[in-house]
């Protein structure tokens, strides 16, 4: 046996780096303490299922990743260049602004370089068939009830296929039977985007998600199959 032979270099494979980082994030408002020490870290790939109480400071969060509130202390990292698909809850948006569904779906394109109007449009009609709004494509979205709206917002959030996808409660308003699509929507993009999802209604999702995070002013991660209240965590 030839003893100058070495062995073969161990392979250690390299953890990804994090999308997202919160370190010690807190928010005050009006002396009032909205989200306390946060910290945690979401990684490519990462489905995160996020519930609590009301107030707790879910969509706040949310908004603090975004850039779209600074936090009173901590810090915030997201990594740069990454596309970002945002649905936002439907109480923040003025359903009497004049523009139709279709505009509502294209204006998801609008950081998108490099895109040829026809090509453009096949994506516009694609994604509002996709959300089954192809009858009122033209129609002002004060024309829309509740769930069609969210819809819409749903479809201008997916449309340039993002990396990084934030849907604040987007069960809200819809109907049963699109609920179901829904889930195989999100299902479908989960295969090629990080999600952070927020909903009170955790049945489904909770069994679509790899993390469950409960807000209540702190954050805590839950390992429980069920993940309405702190005490349900392990």
């Amino acid at each position: 046996m030839n003893s100058s032979v070495k062995p073969a270099p161990e392979i250690v494979a390299m953890a990804p780096a994090p999308l997202i980082t919160l370190k010690d994030v807190t928010l005050k408002r009006d002396h009032r303490l909205i989200l306390e020490d946060v910290n945690f870290k979401v990684y490519p790939g990462d489905f995160v299922a996020i519930t609590g109480p009301n107030g707790g400071g879910k969509t706040t969060l949310l908004r603090i990743i975004l850039g779209l509130l600074p936090p009173t202390s901590g810090i915030v990292n997201v990594s740069k260049g990454v596309s970002i698909g945002y649905l936002p809850q439907k109480n923040m948006i003025d359903s009497h602004f004049p523009i139709s569904v279709r505009e509502v779906v294209e204006s998801g394109l609008l950081a998108t370089k490099g895109i040829s109007r026809d090509d453009k449009a096949s994506m516009v009609r694609d994604t509002i068939e996709r959300i089954q709004l192809t009858e009122h494509a033209d129609r002002p979205i004060g024309q829309l009830s509740g769930g069609q709206l969210q819809r819409a917002l749903l479809g201008r959030a997916i449309i340039s296929k993002p990396k990084l996808l934030v849907l604040d409660e987007p069960l809200s308003y819809l109907d049963k039977r699109f609920e179901h699509r829904l889930y195989d929507i999100i299902a479908d993009l989960a295969k090629e985007a990080t999600i952070l999802l927020v909903s009170h209604e955790m049945t489904t999702i909770a069994g679509m998600a790899n993390r469950h995070l409960i807000i209540d002013h702190r954050l805590h991660e839950c390992s429980a199959a069920h993940h309405y209240v702190r005490t349900e965590c392990e």
